[in-house]
């Protein structure tokens, strides 16, 4: 599991759109579809109900969000030690 995973998955989760978070992100649509799929097979579990309108968390997702933002503030706490 990536960093760049888990920031995706976070923004997938919090904005609802994949496009919309790609592009917060910097990342193209297919790049986020790609790092939630990858996340995903990690895990074993669908983390999204994807239809036209977006993508909602599943009862799995659901479950991990919070721990996915831990991990997150983990890594920017890491790297705010390192950039000190």
């Amino acid at each position: 599991m990536h960093e760049r995973e888990f920031r995706a998955f976070v923004a997938v989760a919090e904005i609802g759109r994949m496009d919309q978070a790609a592009r917060v992100l910097g990342y193209s649509q297919p790049a986020i579809s790609y790092q939630i799929k990858c996340l995903e097979q990690m895990l074993g579990a669908q983390l999204f109900a994807r239809d036209s309108r977006g993508a909602r968390l599943t009862r799995e997702g659901r479950m991990i969000l919070p721990s996915a933002r831990a991990v997150l503030a983990l890594f920017d706490s890491m790297k705010g030690v390192c950039a000190a």
